[in-house]
C-alpha cells in the first residue's frame, strides 16, 4: 500500500551542518505515528520541514511524497498543501491564538481563506466543527476570546483551527505538554475518534512516552537528528533494541525521594481564600497548609482546580480579594508593607513552567542570574557575576554557557537556567508551578534531581506545583490535593497519590 505522506532522505542543513537527517518516515492512511525523542532531538526540525516553515538559513533536502507524487521541499505546490493537505496543531494554545480576537473570528477566518466559502457559511462549519469536538455551547463559544476559555477548551479550538481545511495529514505537536493527566487524555481520545472517523493520518509529536505508547500504531525515535529506532509501538516500548530508547524509558521510572526528619516551620499557610475580580465564585477557599524547611510539598491538581492561585497568593501576585494569613517564619505575609515586603520575597524564589517566555531574550545568561542580586541591591557588578558562574555551576551547567543567550540553550538548560536564577539571593522558600510539565523525559529526570539536592544540601523548603503526579512521587515527602478550590487531601505522598488514582 501507498503511505499517504513519505519522507526520504529528508535533511535539514545550516551552512555545512547537518542538523536532521538524512530521514526516511512513512505515515499511512487513518494512522497515528509517534515521533519521539528529548529536546534537541529534530523533532520539530521535522514539522516544520513538512509545513515549510524552516527559520531562515536552514535548507530542507530530500523528498516528500504525498500519495505517492514527489514535491520538492519549499517548493510552490510544497507551501500550497499548507493548511490543506498536511494541518498543524501547535503547543501552545495560549500563544498561538490572537488574544484581542474572538476565537470563532479566527476560525471564520481559516474557513473562509482555506476552502473558499462566504461569511455565512463559515459560521456555520464553525459551529458544525465546535460542535464536532465537543465544546459547550458552539455558537456562544464563537463569540469568546482565548482568555475566557479552560486549557482543554483553547487546545480544542488550535484542533478545529487545523481542522479547517480538511486535511489528510495532522502534525500534532506536543499536543498535552501543558495540559493535566484528564484533559491529555480526553484530548488524545479526541484526536484518536477524528483519525478513525475522517481517516486523518496523525503524526504525534512528543515526549511522553506512556502517552504515545497508548495512542500510536508506530513509534520513531530520534536522537540528534538521526532515526535510532522505528517500529510497532507495543513492541518497541517493550522490547526497546537501542540503548537510547532504554534510556528514555528508563528516565520516566523515577525513585521516590529520600525520607528526611523535617526541619523547622517555615511557611504556614491557614484560612486562606482567593476571589478574582468579577468571579462568581472563589478561585481558592478556607485553603490551610505547613511547610516546613528542608521538605518538598507537591501541590497537586487538574487545570483550574486553584493550585497556581495558591502558588501566586504566597507570591503576594494576587494583588486583591485575597483574605486568611500567609506567615513566612511567623511573619504574616499579607499583613506586610511595601518595604518589609521586599525583604521578604528575597527570602522567596519561583521556578516558572516556560523557562523559555519567562527569561528575558535580550539578557545573556549570566545577567539573567545576577538580575535578582541587582533588583534586590546585593553586592557589585562584579561579585554579582561571580556569584552568577557559580550558580550556573551549582546547577550544573558549564560556567562557559554564561555569555549564551536563552534561545541558544536546550530546554533543560534554560529551565536549570531558571532555578540558577531563583537561588541568587539564597531563598529560605522556592516556589516551583509545573516546573518540569514542558520538559522532556531525561530533562525531567535531571531537573527533578537537581531539584532534591538542592532541597537536601541547602535546606531549602519547596511548594511543587504540579499535575504531573509522577514528578510529585520522585521529589515530595508530602502531597496536598486541590480540586475546584478547596483541599480535599493531605498526607504522606504515596498514600495521597494512590487514593487519587483509585478516586480518578
Amino acid at each position: 500500500m501507498t503511505p499517504r505522506l513519505a519522507l526520504e532522505g529528508l535533511q535539514v542543513r545550516a551552512g555545512d551542518r547537518t542538523l536532521l537527517g538524512p530521514l526516511d518516515l512513512d505515515l499511512r492512511a487513518g494512522e497515528c505515528l509517534g515521533l519521539v525523542g528529548e529536546s534537541g532531538s529534530g523533532k520539530s526540525l521535522t514539522v516544520l520541514s513538512l509545513l515549510g516553515l524552516l527559520p531562515p538559513g536552514l535548507v530542507a533536502t530530500g523528498t516528500l511524497r504525498l500519495d505517492g507524487q514527489a514535491i520538492a521541499f519549499d517548493s510552490k505546490p510544497h507551501r500550497a498543501l499548507r493548511g490543506r493537505a498536511i494541518a498543524w496543531m501547535p503547543q501552545d494554545p495560549q500563544a498561538s491564538l490572537h488574544p484581542l480576537r474572538t476565537v470563532g473570528r479566527q476560525l471564520c477566518e481559516s474557513l473562509r481563506a482555506l476552502r473558499g466559502i462566504d461569511a455565512a457559511a463559515a459560521k456555520t462549519e464553525a459551529v458544525a466543527l465546535f460542535a464536532r469536538l465537543q465544546l459547550p455551547e458552539p455558537a456562544a463559544m464563537l463569540e469568546r476570546y482565548p482568555h475566557q476559555l479552560s486549557g482543554g477548551q483553547r487546545q480544542r479550538v488550535l484542533l478545529a483551527l487545523a481542522l479547517a481545511g480538511a486535511p489528510q495529514v495532522l502534525l500534532a505537536d506536543e499536543p498535552t505538554s501543558a495540559l493535566d493527566p484528564r484533559l491529555a487524555r480526553e484530548t488524545l481520545d479526541l484526536l484518536d475518534r477524528l483519525r478513525r472517523e475522517l481517516g486523518l493520518s496523525v503524526l504525534l509529536v512528543s515526549h511522553d512516552l506512556p502517552l504515545v505508547a497508548a495512542y500510536a500504531q508506530r513509534v520513531a525515535i530520534l536522537r540528534r537528528g538521526e532515526l535510532v529506532e522505528r517500529g510497532d509501538a507495543a513492541a518497541v516500548f517493550a522490547q526497546p533494541q537501542h540503548e537510547y530508547t532504554r534510556e528514555l524509558l528508563a528516565a520516566e521510572h523515577l525513585p521516590p525521594p529520600e525520607q528526611a526528619a523535617p526541619g523547622p516551620l517555615l511557611l504556614d499557610i491557614a484560612a486562606l481564600s482567593v476571589t478574582y475580580p468579577r468571579a462568581p465564585a472563589p478561585a481558592l477557599s478556607n485553603a490551610s497548609l505547613q511547610l516546613h524547611r528542608g521538605e518538598c510539598l507537591a501541590l497537586v491538581g487538574e487545570s483550574g482546580s486553584g493550585k497556581s492561585t495558591l502558588g501566586r497568593a504566597v507570591l503576594r501576585l494576587a494583588r486583591s480579594g485575597t483574605a486568611g494569613r500567609i506567615a513566612l517564619d511567623g511573619e504574616d505575609l499579607l499583613a506586610a508593607g511595601t518595604g518589609r515586603l521586599r525583604a521578604l520575597r528575597r527570602r522567596i524564589g519561583v521556578v516558572f513552567q516556560d523557562p523559555y517566555a519567562s527569561l528575558d531574550p535580550r539578557l545573556r545568561v549570566v545577567d539573567l542570574i545576577a538580575e535578582p542580586l541587582r533588583i534586590h541591591g546585593i553586592g557589585d557588578p562584579a561579585s554579582r557575576q561571580a556569584k552568577a558562574r557559580a550558580l550556573l555551576a551549582d546547577v550544573g551547567l558549564d560556567p562557559g554557557l554564561a555569555r549564551h543567550w536563552p534561545h541558544q540553550l536546550s530546554g533543560g538548560q534554560r529551565q536549570r537556567v531558571a532555578i540558577a536564577r531563583a537561588l541568587a539571593t539564597d531563598p529560605d522558600l522556592l516556589v516551583c508551578d509545573e516546573a518540569v510539565s514542558a520538559l522532556d523525559a531525561h530533562h525531567r529526570a535531571g531537573v527533578l534531581a537537581l531539584l532534591a539536592r538542592l532541597k537536601r544540601e541547602r535546606g531549602l523548603a519547596l511548594l511543587f506545583i504540579t499535575h504531573d503526579f509522577g514528578a510529585a512521587r520522585a521529589l515530595a515527602e508530602r502531597t496536598v490535593v486541590i480540586t475546584d478550590g478547596r483541599i480535599v487531601a493531605t498526607g504522606r505522598t504515596a498514600d495521597v497519590l494512590a487514593g487519587a488514582v483509585r478516586a480518578g
